[in-house]
């Protein structure tokens, strides 16, 4: 289907690319072959480190031309395959794509290339008195890719997704020309939004080279509430009820003791309370009479039901121990067991409890261990299959009957497959049964406007 990188083919790249920002063959490290936890594993042909609109604008049009599949690729950490060169060729690897290029205090907009690591791009706006409000738990992702997978995060409940902080981006299309998709403006009702198709497109459509995002004031003051309760029940029946009320949260988090003393393990480092089964976690920013307000209001209708107390995390050291945790829990999980697999399913909030529930009922009958943790506020639950002690064989037969339970009670609950990490190549066949022929079909005829030879990322969100 698609043709190798010929001599012929590499000799044109480094005649556009410093030969030092390109790999071949065992030049390319492992790491380049997979992403942190998908499972899925392939080699590009090439790899090549670009630093500019231009070199992507120039190695696009020659790749269609000569129908070569080409792979973006940021940080590598994603979770279901979507920068993973699945048909080889050539993969562009954005890292050094890494500048800040402009803070505009007027128009409340940061300007940055998409190699720029999350973590990066809030401490500088922070040190400016602004703030970047999306979350995702994992810090060292790029502002690329968490634009291409449309990332939530602990603060989705009352600040949003990426989506919403995403204000202009420059896009490289398959054929290499540049368009500019919308900008500094606040409002846009000028056609066809291709901005929003191509926020959470995971490189599908299109290579983003540059980006134009929305920060907001530094908030006065930020306290989180640690709330212990006897039972994951009471904990998770608890959050609607905190939703309904006036408080207004920035983040509502969900964990059961399990999970924090796998985090204890990994850090070596004590959490402040692990005496109860399950926690919800809450954060609130804002002016210090509205936090404070509300933290006193939110710890009422959580003693109202059922918590056990409700712990001001207001103290840098325990600040620094809450949140270093609840940070680590993903790799916590995974230092635990031999392998797993995530399911990062979205139910509606009122469903959170049941679907918990639900999973450890497939637990129990499968025979695996299923941790999880999750934003309860916006209803992204993150599930852990852990292989342990089973075979290979015996894990991927598991793996795919509790995959299927745990969507198709989704879909009855009227959940979706991803709230946050995106479908990539691990999660296609789920995605096209939740949505079904005639969504898919709609997504393909998407895909063959922007890539008629589709070589940009593909088999990736469906099958090609």
């Amino acid at each position: 289907m698609y043709n190798k990188v010929t001599p012929a083919d590499l000799a044109y790249l480094k005649s556009l690319i410093p030969e030092s920002r390109i790999q071949v063959g065992d030049e390319i490290l492992s790491d380049y072959a997979h992403d942190e936890l998908s499972g899925t594993e392939n080699y590009p042909e090439v790899l090549v480190f670009v630093t500019s609109t231009q070199e992507v604008s120039a190695i696009l049009k020659y790749a269609n031309e000569k129908h070569i599949p080409v792979t973006t690729r940021g940080a590598g950490t994603g979770l279901v395959g979507s920068s993973v060169a699945v048909h080889g060729g050539i993969m562009l690897c954005t890292s050094k794509m890494n500048h800040i290029l402009e803070l505009d205090e007027k128009n409340l907009t940061v300007t940055t290339e998409p190699g720029v690591l999350l973590m990066e791009l809030a401490a500088y706006v922070e040190e400016k008195g602004f703030f970047y409000p999306p979350d995702p738990g994992e810090k060292t992702a790029t502002i690329g890719g968490n634009i291409s997978t449309n990332a939530g995060g602990m603060r989705a409940v009352r600040y949003g997704v990426t989506r919403d902080y995403v204000r202009g981006l420059t896009v490289v299309l398959p054929s290499g020309e540049v368009v500019e998709m919308g900008g500094k403006t606040v409002k846009n009702s000028s056609g066809y939004s291709l901005l929003n198709l191509m926020i959470g497109s995971e490189g599908t459509l299109g290579i983003i080279t540059k980006a134009v995002l929305k920060i907001i004031p530094l908030p006065e003051t930020s306290l989180s509430l640690l709330v212990p309760f006897p039972t994951m029940d009471e904990a998770l029946d608890t959050v609607p009820k905190l939703a309904a009320s006036p408080i207004n949260p920035t983040a509502i988090e969900y964990f059961s003791r399990d999970v924090i003393l796998f985090a204890e393990d990994y850090l070596s480092k004590k959490f402040p309370d692990t005496s109860s089964d399950a926690y919800i976690l809450l954060t609130f920013d804002g002016a210090p009479g509205e936090v404070k307000a509300n933290y006193e209001k939110a710890a009422a209708i959580c003693m109202e039901n059922g918590a056990i107390d409700a712990y001001f995390v207001d103290t840098p050291e325990r600040k620094k121990s809450v949140w270093d945790a609840r940070g680590a829990f993903l790799e916590a999980i995974k230092s635990s067991t031999t392998m797993m697999d995530e399911c990062d399913v979205v139910v509606p909030r009122s469903r959170i409890a049941d679907f918990i529930k639900y999973t450890h009922e497939i637990a129990a009958d499968l025979k695996v261990r299923i941790p999880s943790f999750g934003h309860a506020g916006d209803g992204n639950l993150h599930i852990y299959i852990c292989r342990d002690d089973y075979s290979s064989e015996e894990f991927e037969e598991i793996l795919n009957e509790a995959f299927r339970r745990m969507y198709d009670r989704a879909a009855e609950y009227g959940g979706l497959v991803s709230g946050e990490h995106g479908i990539g190549y691990a999660k296609r066949d789920y995605l096209a049964d939740c949505l079904g022929p005639a969504q898919i079909s709609l997504m393909r005829g998407i895909k063959g406007a922007f890539d008629p030879n589709h070589i940009l990322n593909p088999d990736k969100v469906f099958r090609t």
